[in-house]
């Protein structure tokens, strides 16, 4: 049994400032955590807290000088496990260092994953250890490629291309990733293909967001930039945002959508995942609903948020029985702290891939209603109460997400799908028949003024 104390920094208005001591435990797996804010940052009027559940800074008095541990008696904060790479990440970083898989502590793993993580955290072995290498130039992406599939294929990486990836993910997910900035310094996520894919899974993920977009769900920036002949999708991140310091945030500005620009610097956002504000762990999440993500919007989403975000959930969770994305999981849901409110709020929609299947019954990874995962909008409808008091609510959710999604087929073409991915997705793509009783569907049916009463 070992134990390691790290420190952890938050990235402020000014930049990087530690917020406090982590240990941890660790036989084979985490046993136990510990964390303690450090006294300075608690009084910065800028602060956030680490960890909505556990490490919540509402009290400031409780928490001041205190060592504070998971909840639910978990053995890792949510909010740091989130600031850890990713099953890719950890790859990489194995690959850097030469090492067999899974063979590095959580420490190790914590401290690897580089300075450009997903959020706004930074984890060092020391109060005086330097920010790490971030991300790579994009004009990189075709050495990045060849390191991937090596990685991908269990073989050595040269050094040279190993120094390509900079830092590690830590974004969500176990597909190959990385993160470029491009010739505006605006930082996006590079998905490369991976072994095994059956279709083109960047234009695939590229259109079915921008359709998401398009059926009124909160999407980033998304395109597919081919290298050498196969696809890489680039998805801006949106746990970054540009802004002039010392100036106010208009809020109508979608900060995920702001530019590079003169007097601006770049900012980060805060990030949690679903999983991080249900407060449960992996294996625990299998059991968990969307009725339980937004209980967790009511719980910390920001006051002024709480109605529009539940009903962005739903939208989601209909868009995902619609495309059957089964990849749903509670990771695969995020919260950014947003500076204007200050509070949490939904993240933009990420990891929303087709699944196609000959399957007449198909299921989601999250509980749906209460036929648990089945994915029909009957089912949605049963837990509607959930998400919105009003059931005509629900309903003219459900009918604006069929109105768009109904026209896929014109829409993927229109964003530049080959014919061959558009069949080859079709099996995935749901018709109203197939996922709702003839009852739903005529209520769907009825003029949109009708849905909206």
């Amino acid at each position: 049994m070992a134990q390691r104390s790290l420190y952890v920094f938050a990235h402020l208005t000014e930049g990087w400032a530690p917020a406090g001591r982590l240990s941890i435990t660790q036989e084979r797996e985490v046993l136990a955590s510990s964390f303690a804010y450090g006294i300075r940052y608690i009084e910065r009027p800028d602060a956030f807290e680490i960890d909505p559940l556990s490490l919540s800074l509402a009290d400031k008095p409780r928490v001041r000088g205190t060592e504070l541990f998971p909840a639910n008696q978990l053995t890792q904060f949510g909010g740091i496990r989130d600031a850890a790479p990713d099953a890719w990440g950890r790859r990489v970083i194995e690959a850097q260092r030469r090492v067999p898989a899974n063979s590095l502590s959580e420490a190790e793993y914590l401290l690897g994953a580089g300075s450009d993580r997903v959020g706004a955290l930074d984890v060092r072995s020391t109060l005086s250890s330097p920010v790490q290498a971030g991300a790579t130039p994009i004009q990189s992406l075709p050495y990045m490629l060849e390191a991937a599939e090596r990685i991908e294929q269990g073989l050595p990486i040269p050094t040279a291309l190993a120094d390509f990836f900079g830092s590690a993910p830590g974004a969500g997910g176990a597909r190959p990733k990385a993160s470029v900035r491009d010739d505006t310094s605006l930082l996006w996520l590079a998905k490369f293909p991976a072994v095994g894919d059956t279709f083109d899974v960047a234009w695939a993920e590229c259109c079915t967001l921008q359709l998401a977009q398009r059926c009124g769900l909160t999407v980033p920036n998304v395109k597919v930039q081919g290298i050498g002949g196969k696809s890489v999708l680039l998805i801006r991140r949106f746990d970054r945002f540009w802004h002039a310091p010392g100036t106010a945030i208009a809020s109508e500005t979608a900060l995920h959508d702001t530019l590079p620009g003169s007097g601006l610097t770049e900012q980060r956002l805060p990030f949690v995942s679903g999983l991080t504000l249900v407060a449960c762990d992996e294996f625990e999440s299998r059991l968990k609903s969307y009725a339980d993500l937004a209980m967790a919007v009511r719980d910390h989403a920001h006051p002024s948020l709480i109605r529009a975000n539940t009903q962005e959930l739903f939208a989601r969770m209909v868009f995902n029985i619609f495309v059957s994305n089964d990849d749903d999981h509670l990771r695969n849901h995020g919260f950014v702290r947003d500076p204007r409110l200050p509070g949490w709020r939904l993240s933009p929609l990420y990891d929303v891939v087709p699944r196609p299947s000959i399957a007449s019954e198909r299921q989601l990874h999250l509980q749906v209603g209460r036929q648990g995962k089945l994915a029909t909008l009957d089912n949605a409808m049963s837990a509607y109460s959930a998400f919105t008091p009003q059931r005509s609510t629900a309903i003219a959710i459900i009918h604006r997400v069929w109105s768009e999604l109904r026209q896929w087929r014109a829409a993927f073409e229109d964003m530049g799908a080959h014919g061959r991915l558009i069949d080859q997705l079709a099996p995935a793509m749901r018709d109203l028949g197939d996922i709702a009783s003839p009852a739903l569907q005529a209520d769907l049916r009825k003029p949109d003024s009708e849905n909206t009463r």
